[in-house]
């Protein structure tokens, strides 16, 4: 379609228009709020060859759209912005969900059955271990994990023995900022017939393509650098429309779509998404660069420090380190509380990737809900502190640590 052409535009382009035609709303420049619940039909052999596309019934034509039905289903907001979230990752598909934890379970949902197994990398964040770890337990699927921080050769012989029918990855892991080799994981995962699922958030998708490395699906919490703003709870899945149209389905009946306003504010915040985010790498790069060197820091989590296997990683798959640091504060919860509650700049709050510095601690937090014999096992420790960077003036935000750190 006219719209949808991309004339080897790039995505910083791309992304102010794409998938919009002024004429359809009185040629407002931007797309309005389309605040419905529903859509009048032309007519009523529309209507039916709508609804017989929408489900299934009816394979449509490469070129024909979904007709507008009813916003559980799809809505002009929710469309223009899935169109855009296919640039930066060069996905042939996008879905948007009312949180990043309806995108994963309605993703997983859609291809495991009972009896299905899923092979998950760990660390991750603490929602996504609690539903694999217990809902999905509970569904009768077998669930196995590796450890990012062990032997890569170890995960290679647990997913050629098991076979998993998926194979999920979150890469840098949230909060020891471990990487994994898309790459090498695609390869394994074409080998046994696997889909290879990747969650970006951390770094995507400005600093990381995981399609480019051979990954099927790529999941955002797209309340973090994607919304920016603090102000939005939603999620995306971007890759292959084969998968995408199976996982709309799902979305459909399980009711797990955004809605408009949402969708516009997403929208809007994907204008800015990779100038906010390149501010806050800078910041970040530096701040990493001051904790390194602070006497009262016991290590510092940041891919520029890795060494080894996982700085090889780094290189090869990621374009830059993005805006996440966690550290080790020298003592233990009571020295984390302390510097926690000294903080004036940074707030205390979980969450990541909005305009504003963020601090917290992962073990009685973001992941308070993991056994603490798997925390101690992932890296994860009472000293940890995870810091999300923002837009902020970068030596405000230096001189907000040093105090809070010289005042444990």
């Amino acid at each position: 379609m006219e719209y949808k052409k991309k004339n080897n535009l790039r995505p910083e382009t791309l992304i102010l228009s794409y998938g919009y035609v002024p004429a359809w709303s009185e040629y407002a420049l931007k797309p309005p709020i389309y605040q419905t619940s529903t859509f009048i039909f032309k007519s009523a052999r529309d209507g039916k060859r709508f609804f017989e596309i929408a489900y299934g019934l009816k394979e449509k034509e490469p070129t024909e759209q979904i007709g507008l039905i009813y916003s559980r289903l799809n809505n002009p907001n929710l469309e223009i912005l899935e169109d855009r979230l296919t640039l930066y990752d060069k996905a042939e598909d996008a879905a948007v969900f009312s949180s990043g934890m309806s995108a994963i379970a309605t993703t997983i949902l859609t291809f495991l059955r009972p009896n299905d197994k899923i092979v998950y990398s760990s660390p991750l964040y603490g929602g996504t271990y609690y539903l694999f770890e217990h809902f999905l337990r509970d569904f009768g699927i077998e669930v196995l994990k590796f450890y990012s921080n062990e032997d890569e050769n170890i995960a290679i012989e647990l997913i050629r023995r098991e076979k998993p029918k998926i194979i999920y990855i979150e890469t840098p892991a949230n909060p020891t900022l471990d990487m994994i080799d898309i790459e090498l994981f695609s390869k394994l995962a074409k080998e046994i017939n696997a889909l290879l699922i990747v969650d970006n958030t951390f770094l995507g998708p400005i600093y990381q393509k995981p399609l480019e490395f051979g990954a099927d699906l790529v999941i955002y919490s797209a309340t973090k650098y994607i919304s920016g703003h603090s102000d939005v709870v939603a999620g995306a899945v971007v890759g292959y429309s084969k998968y995408i149209s199976e996982i709309k389905k799902t979305r459909t009946f399980l009711g797990t779509i955004t809605d408009p306003i949402d969708a516009w504010l997403l929208m809007r915040s994907l204008e800015t998404l990779k100038i906010r985010f390149e501010k806050q790498t800078q910041n970040a790069i530096e701040i990493a660069k001051f904790l390194k060197e602070h006497p009262k820091v016991k290590k510092v989590y940041y891919p520029e420090f890795f060494t080894s296997r996982q700085y090889e990683i780094y290189k090869k798959q990621c374009l830059g380190p993005g805006a996440m640091i966690s550290f080790d504060i020298k003592g233990d919860e009571e020295e984390a509380f302390k510097f926690l509650d000294s903080l004036k700049v940074f707030r205390l709050a979980v969450s990541l990737g909005g305009t504003e510095s963020l601090a917290e601690h992962p073990w009685s937090m973001t992941h308070s809900d993991i056994e603490e014999e798997e925390k101690l096992k992932i890296g994860i420790t009472r000293s940890m502190i995870r810091l999300s960077i923002g837009i902020e003036y970068v030596e405000d935000l230096i001189n907000d640590l040093n105090q809070a750190l010289n005042n444990i």
